[in-house]
Formats: structure tokens, C-alpha cells, sequence
């Protein structure tokens, strides 16, 4: 496994393991295989619902906490100061911890202007010790320059759909001048159209490994925080093997290439669910 650094001294897995759309049922029983696999770092989120399965393969496992890192978000509805310190104190009752060691804000949602107050919240969580780092999800440039002039603590990652097709290359750098890192969601494009990519196939042939773990590869060596997501047992170990091999300069640039700028997701400016 490789660690990262984060602005705050604190160390993370570069590599986690996600778990967005796996029913809580099945929620113990994923994060279990990928703790048995070397998984440490695990991220989820009120809005998945699977809190509770979490906590479960966390309680059950053999890792001591100490080596875990846990992220979980405060949802759009819990926005705001009050509201985001209750939401809190929810999402670590249902994962039957004392402490996260990472909390985000999961959206901006610009229209209700509510992230400052949220993330003061998290500020607070941060200084007491129950949240051991912080940072916000789906953030634009100008979301975060507005936390730059109206809080105190830096976020230490920004978590945002990013792949081949997506490769958030302003983005990033903003976040890499500031210290900040990018954390990438849906790293696979969902299991979309980038693994079946001729270049990408291509580069895996020569490297005798599979497109999901090229892609994979390409997060790491740009400096990308990456967590995919998968309920299946074989899945979850061979995203977990790519540690044992590295793309070229060359090989990374054409994945780069591959840029379309095209989202899976909402647009972060336009995201107001509650």
C-alpha cells in the first residue's frame, strides 16, 4: 500500500475502498473481503444507507482501529451548523465508533448557501478530535476559495467524480497549489466505456493486467487518492493488485489523452438535492 500525506500531517492509504450502492446486507460482507484482502481505508456516507454494515465488518474485523481509516459525509439535507453536528453524532452511532478519521460535506449546493456554516461544523468536529481530518466532496474552484476566505482549516482532500474521460485537470491543479488533494469517485467510470477504451485495453495487454487496474494505476501515479467500489469477491482483490507494476511516462500521457470532459455524474454547481 501506498500513504499519502495530508496537509494536516495525518497519513492516508492512497488506495480505499468504496462502497456507494452496496445495500447495507450486503455492505458487512464487501468490507470484510477487503479487509482480508489489505484494504484500510474505507469510505462511505449517510446517503448510502450501508453505515450499519460498515460498523459491523469494522467491529468484526481482526484490524485494529489505530490501522483503519474511516470516511463517512453529512448529506445535502443535514446542512448547516446545528444540523451537520446531529448528522454527525448519527453516522458514528450507526458505525459504532468514538471518532472518523476523515468527515466531508458531500455537496456544495450553492443555491441553499449552506457549505460555509456546514463546514464551520466540521471545523468544530476537526478541533475536538471526533473528526481526525476534514474536507468536502464535489467542490469547484470557487467553492473552495470561498472556504479559503471564510474558514480556517484547509480542506485536506476534495473528493470528485475523476477518470480518463474526466480527467479535472484545472481542478486538480488548484487543489495540488493549495495542498489539498483530489480523491477520486466512480475511478472506473462506473464500469463504463473507459474500460472497454482501445488505448487503455491496449496498455493493459502490455503490462499483462486487467483495464480496471491500468486505470487504477494512472490515479496513483498522478497523485490521486482513488476508491473503487465492488461487491465481488475476485473484483475486490485485483482492483486491490497494483502495486506491482508502473505506466510509462508515455503510457500515462496517452491515458491522459483520453480526456472528454465528460460527467456521469451532476455538475456540482447544478447539484441541489436535498
Amino acid at each position: 500500500m501506498d500513504f499519502v500525506t495530508l496537509n494536516n500531517g495525518e497519513k492516508m492509504p492512497q488506495l480505499g475502498f468504496g462502497v456507494w450502492q452496496v445495500e447495507n446486507d450486503q455492505a458487512a460482507a464487501a468490507v470484510s473481503k477487503a479487509l482480508e484482502v489489505g484494504y484500510t481505508s474505507i469510505d462511505t456516507a449517510m446517503i448510502y444507507r450501508n453505515e450499519r454494515g460498515v460498523g459491523q465488518a469494522i467491529k468484526e474485523s481482526a484490524v485494529p482501529r489505530d490501522n483503519l481509516f474511516i470516511t463517512t459525509k453529512v448529506w445535502n439535507s443535514d446542512q448547516g451548523y446545528d444540523n451537520t453536528l446531529r448528522a454527525f453524532d448519527e453516522s458514528l452511532e450507526r458505525l459504532a465508533l468514538d471518532y472518523v478519521d476523515l468527515y466531508l460535506i458531500h455537496w456544495p449546493m450553492p443555491k441553499y448557501d449552506q457549505y460555509v456554516d456546514t463546514y464551520k461544523a466540521l471545523e468544530k468536529l476537526y478541533h475536538d478530535g471526533r473528526a481526525k481530518s476534514i474536507g468536502v466532496c464535489n467542490f469547484d474552484i470557487e467553492h473552495l476559495q470561498r472556504l479559503f476566505e471564510e474558514c480556517e482549516v484547509t480542506p485536506v482532500l476534495n473528493q470528485v467524480e475523476c477518470h480518463p474521460y474526466l480527467s479535472q485537470t484545472e481542478l486538480k491543479a488548484f487543489c495540488s497549489e493549495h495542498d489539498i488533494f483530489v480523491e477520486a469517485w466512480s475511478p472506473l467510470d462506473q464500469g463504463g466505456e473507459v474500460l472497454k477504451d482501445e488505448t487503455i485495453k491496449k496498455i493493459a495487454e502490455a503490462h499483462g493486467k486487467s483495464p480496471a487496474q491500468v486505470v487504477l494505476r494512472w490515479h496513483l501515479q498522478n497523485n490521486t487518492i482513488v476508491i473503487p467500489k465492488s461487491v465481488t469477491p475476485s473484483r475486490i482483490e485485483e482492483n486491490f493488485d497494483v502495486f506491482d507494476f508502473a505506466l510509462s511516462a508515455d503510457e500515462m500521457a496517452q491515458i491522459s489523452q483520453l480526456n472528454r470532459d465528460r460527467r456521469r455524474g451532476p455538475k456540482p454547481s447544478e447539484m441541489h438535492m436535498r
